[in-house]
C-alpha cells in the first residue's frame, strides 16, 4: 500500500489516501509515482498529489497540515513555535535550546525560550 498526499493551496497537505500497489506498477512491473498520481487524478478530479514514503524519501511522511516544499522535495510539518528553526537536513523544526537528556519530560516555554520540567 502507498500513501499519497493531496496538495492544496500554498502546497499544504489537505488529505492523505492509500493507493494499492497494483495502481503504481508500470509495464516492467516497477512502481511509478506518476501512475499513482494519474490514478488519483482520474478517480477524484484533483490533480496535485505527491507520494509519501516511510523510508525518509521526502524527509518526512506527509501529514494533514504539512507543507510540501518542491525545492527540497520534502514534507515539512507545521512550525510549532516562532523561535524554532528548520533543520535543512531533516526538515524538522528544532528549538533554540537542545531538549534535556536526563530522562524527564519537558515542555517548551516560548515566552522564556527554554524547556520547563513537566510536573
Amino acid at each position: 500500500m502507498n500513501i499519497f498526499a493531496k496538495i492544496g493551496l500554498n502546497n499544504k497537505v489537505i488529505d492523505r489516501v492509500v493507493v494499492h500497489n497494483n495502481e503504481l506498477l508500470d509495464a516492467n512491473n516497477q512502481p511509478n509515482e506518476n501512475l499513482g498520481i494519474s490514478f488519483l487524478t482520474n478517480l477524484t478530479g484533483w490533480a496535485i498529489w505527491k507520494q509519501s514514503f516511510k523510508d525518509g524519501t521526502r524527509k518526512n511522511q506527509a501529514g494533514i497540515g504539512y507543507t510540501y516544499d518542491e525545492n527540497r522535495d520534502a514534507f515539512i510539518p507545521p512550525k510549532p513555535f516562532n523561535s524554532w528553526t528548520l533543520n535543512e537536513t531533516t526538515c524538522q523544526w528544532e528549538a533554540p535550546v537542545v531538549y534535556p537528556t536526563d530522562g524527564q519530560i519537558y515542555n517548551w516555554n516560548e515566552e522564556t525560550k527554554q524547556w520547563d520540567l513537566n510536573e
